[in-house]
């Protein structure tokens, strides 16, 4: 098989657990430096999947790879070559599909509870049993859900927070991919932002109520990106 292409857009915001669940699945994947000026492929016929991860820019701002990689996104859906975006990754699919990236009308920092829809595709990507979970949120920016997707998820203070298109391409606002060393490496570098947010959002917290429930929050959040990506992986390209 092909390998699954993981553009990664900041040093700090790898693929964390969906690595993890590619190499226990056997599949192969390859990292895309964009953050170290790698070039965005030509082409996603090479690739088994695409994986796009977070990054503290804005999916509306002009950099050197923004362009080719919305164009590489537009070439997977009309390829059927299965995408997947965390955060930013979900505001620029959400973005090349038609959708668009604005201001959040809420900033969220730590642990948000979402909802599930209830819908066709909230179920076959989700199952029927699960109604609700905790997921791991860093973000100012939102999407709106594209013509062509249909949401999955939501939440009290960002009510787009998951999308489906064509039954292959998922985009989301959250971050499922989340480790308990990544949520301490963005703790340690992103202490200015929470400062700056605490009082001013109410879905912004500080560092000690992040940390006092990761364990329990982590596992459950795992649970779920395992049932994102198992699903997602069944579109991948031979």
């Amino acid at each position: 098989m092909k390998p699954v292409l993981v553009f990664r857009f900041a040093r700090t915001e790898g693929p964390g657990h969906f690595a993890t669940f590619l190499d226990a699945n056997r599949i192969a994947w390859k990292l895309v430096r964009l953050d170290e000026n790698e070039p965005v492929p030509d082409s996603a016929g090479q690739a088994a999947g695409l994986g796009f991860m977070g990054g503290p820019m804005s999916a509306n701002d002009e950099l050197a790879w923004t362009q080719p990689v919305l164009a590489l996104m537009r070439e997977a859906q009309r390829q059927a070559v299965p995408m997947i975006g965390h955060c930013l990754g979900g505001q620029l699919m959400a973005r090349a599909l038609g959708g668009s990236v604005s201001k959040s009308p809420v900033k969220e920092i730590g642990w948000v509870p979402l909802t599930v829809e209830k819908n066709a595709a909230a179920a076959a990507w989700l199952g029927d049993g699960l109604e609700a979970f905790t997921s791991f949120q860093w973000h100012e920016d939102a999407f709106a859900i594209p013509p062509a997707a249909t949401r999955i998820l939501t939440g009290a203070h960002v009510a787009n927070q998951g999308y489906v298109v064509d039954d292959r391409h998922l985009g989301l606002q959250c971050h499922v991919e989340m480790t308990a060393e990544m949520i301490e490496t963005w703790l340690a570098t992103g202490g200015r932002d929470i400062a700056a947010s605490l009082g001013r959002s109410p879905a912004v917290q500080d560092a000690a109520t992040i940390r006092a429930p990761m364990e329990r929050n982590l596992a459950g959040l795992t649970a779920v990106a395992n049932r994102l990506y198992r699903r997602w992986a069944r579109s991948l390209v031979p």
